[in-house]
């Protein structure tokens, strides 16, 4: 039994009073606090509880002095020591006051096992932190698809930078970041650092910081600084910029201050991290030109593996996880317009909630081991909202004397209605989970298969067209035709196995932590080719360039006019287009051979870069888990080959890694450079052969870098840094228009009800209620940390609590303007009610900010009528 359930809960029935001085000076709910997180057998020996041992110990010695000592039992005595030696009767089988015998046997087998905490636990000091990094919501372009009429307007939920520090006491330290954002940004991560060293001198430096994103293709553009990823935003936007390096700051300053002494655990096994229902190949027919004997090594042509660490405090228990598993973040279609973290940032929100819910539920910190729930995404209403009996009639007539409202608000309101307030549990770690991204260049969540939009057929498996066209082909999620619905599903696949691995996460990480970075200049490296019989022939990597084939797009979001999949040739009239921009020499065409270049990026220096040619390569290693940190997209082969390179080094003499190593990729990390295929891929030209910036040998290129990184962690060596990258913010161009003025109708405030819901209103579980108000530009405030729309129910007839915000998968905050170039805006917030709402009377709130004609910026908020869910 868990002792809280013994002791804990007696404890909350009686005063909190001052511990005897034997008792080593600490109040009494510090103690049983601390004693709450021991289980009595079988479970005492787990990993977590063995830090507290010697706590354990210490109160028990006490309580064995004075049992014996004590004629008869006194008040300290009773309210210190009776539920722990009524507890440790009951485990062998006794009712009466322990004999001396029985403490004493206890106490030698506490002693035995604390004896060895001291050289066993707390191998890692460890901190995780969470910050919002949701940019504007809206008139801004979003990074992925390059649709140019793929603008924001409004919020599906919010996105978060999620940091972990892994440091040893003595030893060297490492930061990775995971991003819910399309990719890391070369410039972010740049003044990321300047700002970290400016608060830590050279504690964290380029070399011991990773950034990668989870390759949403639903959040903020503009934030990169090449030209090529700037077109559809118009230049850079600097909103989109502040955001991410003001959120992943403060995520890291948040897991730095929140550093101490844990374990790490890592799944087991390949097999139980198999996750066979969430991706597929988007590109079979270049996978299928990979050399059969090679392709015959692995059972699928995806990698469908999920690697996880779980954190444990040596306090609190469980307190995060991190993951990697590759699949695209295309669950939501190239015309979505609402900011999401697509499937991995749901996963990540379920995940993090289910825990809370468990922890909030059963009133522990060792609540996770029970999995009744862990099967189902978890309720998002607080648990201080009591089920309401009241008949029907009675809540209606409640309901109605609550009637729409709107008033002026601060920056803050939002912040202090979150329903996920940090504030909330600031006594213990906040819990964070991660969903990162892998080797997912040819990975879809897609996986239905691709169809066409007019025939319903399957695409032509070469080329993915229909009839000729990729405009027509489409991948289908599992949640088709509804892009939210295939979002979930993808989320929520991936967010049941992470909770079955840390579970079952029973592997300690045990060793050393070691980094290496280096940058290199990919746009004209040598590399040497190993052949049959030992001969060895170098060749060059190329100036950056993209194919034909990069127009027409993937089957996750296609491109247009008359560009197909498979084009190894090029045409007249593109390539005249092309020429208007940069003719690209004989030398740059032979080089990329055999892609048809259409656009010569990487000799295109006009106003300023339009690719990158210097990129970073990073490993992390942290014991026996290996993080290979790539600035792009890797194919499922490309991936398989470049873990393999690093593995074989790292296993080689010297190396005190075995072959239970645990080597993941970290894919789109600290800058983004496109794709990255095996030679054979490149071959075929489909949208990643057309993709990889640097020619044929690309791959072969990342391979030779990171075998240097991984034999200078063999030998202990240092790298070479390389040459600095370029830093663009000076140069940067937007042609953005900054919000001039919000207004409303005559007679109308900011925060009024336009279209409320109806009076008197009942709605069901898995209704919709929809409410819209007069608004303002999002972009005024984007609401770090608080909530554009927030659901609220009415508790004890009298205070609005906070039940669901723009963070739940079921509340949708839409803006739009009256008219295109209109002052006149107004906010649509739709609530799915979930299955798990309870019985009672809410409404909806919106929270803004207006810019006036002097360029002062007001916040305000509205309400709507009250109404009940039956």
């Amino acid at each position: 039994m868990i002792v809280e359930n013994a002791v804990f809960n007696s404890l909350k029935k009686k005063p909190v009073r001052e511990v005897p001085s034997d008792f080593t000076g600490k109040n009494a709910k510090e103690v049983w606090k601390r004693l709450a997180h021991w289980t009595i057998n079988p479970c005492l020996l787990r990993p977590q509880n063995l830090p507290y041992l010697p706590d354990l110990l210490q109160v028990l010695s006490v309580c064995m002095i004075r049992s014996e000592l004590l004629e008869e039992v006194d008040e300290e005595y009773q309210f210190f020591c009776t539920p722990l030696m009524e507890m440790i009767s009951g485990a062998y089988g006794c009712k009466q006051k322990p004999s001396s015998m029985i403490w004493l046997c206890v106490l030698l087998l506490l002693s035995v096992l604390s004896g060895g905490v001291t050289s066993t636990a707390s191998l890692y000091l460890f901190g995780l932190g969470s910050h919002d990094i949701t940019g504007p919501a809206a008139d801004v372009n979003m990074m992925g698809y390059a649709n140019m009429e793929q603008i924001a307007s409004g919020v599906h939920f919010r996105l978060r930078a999620r940091t972990f520090i892994v440091a040893e006491p003595e030893g060297d330290r490492v930061v990775f970041v995971n991003l819910d954002a399309c990719m890391a940004s070369q410039l972010v991560k740049m003044k990321v650092i300047e700002r970290l060293r400016v608060r830590y001198g050279n504690l964290y430096t380029e070399e011991n910081v990773a950034i990668s994103g989870i390759h949403s293709h639903a959040g903020s553009g503009g934030y990169l600084q090449y030209v090529v990823y700037l077109v559809t935003s118009l230049g850079f936007v600097r909103q989109s910029f502040d955001v991410l390096v003001d959120g992943i700051e403060k995520s890291i300053i948040h897991a730095h201050d929140n550093i101490r002494p844990g374990s790490i655990f890592v799944n087991e096994a390949v097999r139980e991290g198999e996750l066979l229902n969430a991706s597929i190949n988007r590109s079979p027919s270049a996978y299928l030109n990979n050399p059969v004997e090679e392709r015959s090594k692995y059972k699928y042509d995806v990698d469908k593996e999920m690697t996880l660490i779980k954190f444990v405090d040596d306090e609190w228990g469980p307190v995060g996880s991190f993951n990697w598993f590759a699949t695209h973040g295309t669950s939501m279609s190239r015309t979505n317009s609402l900011i999401s973290g697509d499937n991995k940032g749901a996963a990540a929100r379920f995940m993090e909630d289910w825990f809370e819910q468990n922890v909030l539920l059963n009133g522990s910190e060792s609540s996770y081991f029970s999995q009744s729930d862990s099967g189902r995404v978890p309720r998002r209403v607080s648990s201080i909202i009591p089920d309401l009996q009241e008949e029907y009639e009675e809540l209606i007539e409640l309901a109605a004397s609550f009637q729409p409202s709107q008033g002026p608000a601060t920056k803050f309101s939002s912040v202090s209605r979150r329903v996920r307030s940090a504030h909330r549990h600031a006594d213990k770690p906040q819990f964070v989970s991660a969903f990162c991204q892998s080797n997912c260049g040819d990975v879809s969540p897609n996986v239905l298969g691709t169809f066409c939009i007019d025939s319903g057929l399957p695409c032509d498996f070469y080329h993915s067209t229909c009839n000729g066209m990729n405009e027509l082909c489409y991948g289908r999620g599992p949640g088709y035709p509804d892009e939210f619905e295939s979002t979930r599903i993808i989320g929520e696949r991936q967010y049941k196995k992470a909770v079955e691995l840390f579970d079952s996460a029973a592997e300690k990480v045990t060793g050393k932590i070691v980094y290496r970075h280096s940058y290199v200049d990919f746009s004209n490296l040598e590399v040497t080719l190993s052949h049959d019989g030992g001969v060895a022939e170098v060749v060059k990597t190329c100036p950056a360039s993209m194919g034909f084939a990069f127009a027409a797009g993937t089957t996750d979001g296609p491109g247009a006019f008359d560009f197909k999949q498979g084009d190894n040739k090029g045409n007249a009239f593109w390539s005249f287009v092309r020429n208007l921009l940069k003719t690209p020499n004989k030398e740059q065409i032979e080089c990329h051979l055999p892609k048809p270049i259409l656009l010569d990026t990487g000799e295109m220096k006009d106003p300023y870069d339009w690719a990158p040619s210097i990129l970073p390569v990073q490993i992390f290693r942290i014991g026996q888990l290996v993080i290979l940190s790539v600035p792009g997209e890797f194919t499922t082969m490309a991936g398989r080959r470049l873990r393999d390179a690093v593995k074989r080094v790292l296993y080689s003499g010297g190396s005190d890694l075995d072959s239970n190593a645990h080597i993941v990729i970290a894919g789109l990390a600290n800058t983004y450079s496109q794709y990255v295929t095996t030679f054979e891929e490149y071959q075929v030209q489909r949208y990643e052969g057309a993709s990889t910036l640097y020619g044929p040998h690309t791959l072969r290129a990342y391979i030779q870098e990171f075998e240097k990184l991984a034999r200078a962690i063999v030998s202990g060596e240092q790298v070479v840094p390389g040459p600095q990258p370029p830093d663009l913010l000076e140069r940067q161009i937007s042609l953005l228009p900054p919000v001039i003025l919000d207004m409303t109708p005559p007679g109308v405030s900011f925060g009024d009800i336009k279209t409320d819901v109806p009076p008197r209103s009942i709605f069901r579980k898995r209704g919709i209620v929809s409410v819209t108000f007069w608004s303002a530009s999002p972009r005024n405030d984007v609401m770090t940390e608080g909530t554009f729309a927030l659901v609220e129910i009415l508790h004890n007839q009298e205070r609005w609590v906070p039940a669901y915000d723009d963070d739940d998968f079921c509340l949708r905050f839409k803006w739009a303007r009256s008219s295109k170039l209109s002052p006149l805006s107004h906010a649509i917030i739709e609530w799915r009610i979930p299955e798990s709402a309870v019985l009672g009377v809410y409404r909806i709130r919106h929270f803004g900010a207006a810019k006036n004609i002097f360029g002062s910026i007001r916040h305000f908020s509205g309400s709507s009528s009250a109404f009940i869910v039956a």
